[in-house]
């Protein structure tokens, strides 16, 4: 390839604009939850572009959705890139998102480019990433890398009882393909950072080289209810006490491990939920993660015995699990660069650096070499209305992820 491939930032942009009127929110975001109605629309515009771009479409038995534009060798492996257009209940409009219609965007610029490809390109949208309305994250990528058996996630259900398998076939998204992964050449994921780093340090990229480890916890103590009033504080078997002895311990624990450790407390319900009641039930989760597998084997060891300790100082039963845990993934180096490569030719201000969010690539990097691209967003925020970026850094994060794509698909001269 003797050019330095560029796409139409202002067409992604509006397009951006365009799916977050699906499901907008009043305060400038979008609820856009995974097999709703809107998420449907949403899939349903895609579609209609992809369409309109010369893609072919397949749908899997998951609702993974697969737009294709063949190389001039249709049997090669693809080159493929996507992440989700889900959302969380008051979501942004570019967390995921981006990463498919930047995908699109690169089909688009290739062909009025007049360029072929050896691999064929595939952009995908995978089902359920946010796991906010099916209480499993990037469930789609994990049926079809094989991490996940489907009859698992068609059992899922949401708080109305209504399951992933029902809501795939209410809203037309179960498809006849098999949900399992095919051979793949190379696999990109363009994503905002959800964090801080990239703006802070004033930096237009982040070449990711992996993900750090992750773990979600959910712990129940189980002490005495009894009246507000009249039980002295040292007669009581009160699980809140054992909470306030925990926590500073474990955030203290956090800090032992570095900046790069993170811990953090996301859902905390005392039962029966009486302002004048002792609690008799008290269950909270736990977050965990490190980027380093030592640290993080460390921090879950010192929080068990954290918990552990503090149950028994107050007299408490209790119980503790880990429900979901994503092992820490480190990209492939081809992959990796390529990006590089993109990053130097464009010469775009840039870091290396590890995601600490999960994300689909996490599940695709098992079966197929994979690597992500990050841009910057305001104030790192992200799952929440405020998500912003700037148009110039979107282009910049696009240009990248077509030319990287162009590199490992093979470029017909």
């Amino acid at each position: 390839m003797n050019q330095t491939l560029r796409i139409n930032g202002e067409r992604l942009w509006s397009r951006l604009e365009e799916i977050g009127q699906i499901g907008a929110t009043a305060g400038g975001g979008c609820n856009r939850q995974a097999l709703t109605d809107e998420d449907r629309d949403g899939r349903a515009l895609f579609a209609r572009w992809c369409e309109a771009a010369g893609c072919t479409l397949r749908t899997d038995a998951i609702g993974n959705v697969f737009a294709r534009r063949e190389g001039t060798e249709p049997n090669l492996p693809p080159v493929i890139t996507g992440s989700h257009l889900d959302t969380q209940p008051s979501g942004g409009k570019y967390d995921g998102i981006y990463g498919v219609l930047a995908g699109l965007e690169v089909i688009e610029s290739l062909n009025e480019a007049g360029i072929r490809t050896r691999h064929p390109l595939e952009v995908v949208v995978w089902t359920n990433e946010e796991g906010c309305r099916f209480d499993t994250a990037m469930m789609g990528s994990a049926v079809w890398s094989g991490v996940m058996p489907i009859e698992d996630a068609y059992a899922l259900t949401d708080r109305d009882g209504a399951s992933v398998r029902d809501e795939l076939l209410r809203t037309g998204q179960l498809g006849s393909e098999p949900a399992t992964a095919s051979p793949i050449h190379a696999a990109f994921e363009l994503h905002i950072e959800q964090g801080p780093v990239l703006e802070a340090e004033a930096l237009s990229i982040g070449v990711v080289t992996g993900v750090q480890h992750m773990s979600r916890h959910r712990v129940i103590y189980y002490g005495q209810e009894a009246h507000a009033g009249p039980t002295p504080m040292t007669l009581r078997k009160d699980p809140m006490m054992a909470l306030g002895q925990c926590l500073p311990r474990l955030y203290t624990m956090a800090e032992e491990h570095g900046a790069d450790s993170r811990i953090t407390f996301g859902f905390v319900h005392a039962s029966p939920g009486s302002s004048n009641t002792v609690p008799g039930k008290l269950e909270f989760t736990v977050d965990i993660r490190h980027p380093e597998a030592s640290h993080y084997q460390a921090m879950l060891t010192s929080y068990e015995e954290i918990i552990q300790d503090a149950a028994k100082q107050f007299g408490l039963d209790m119980e503790f699990e880990c429900f979901w845990e994503a092992p820490g993934v480190t990209f492939d180096t081809d992959c990796v660069a390529a990006v590089q490569k993109a990053v130097d030719t464009l010469g775009y201000s840039h870091r290396r650096m590890v995601s600490g969010a999960g994300h689909d690539a996490c599940n695709v990097a098992k079966v197929a070499p994979t690597s992500m691209i990050f841009i910057p967003c305001k104030d790192g925020l992200s799952h929440n209305e405020k998500e912003a970026v700037i148009a110039a850094d979107v282009t910049a994060g696009a240009n990248i992820l077509l030319n990287a794509m162009a590199t490992r698909a093979e470029v017909v001269a």
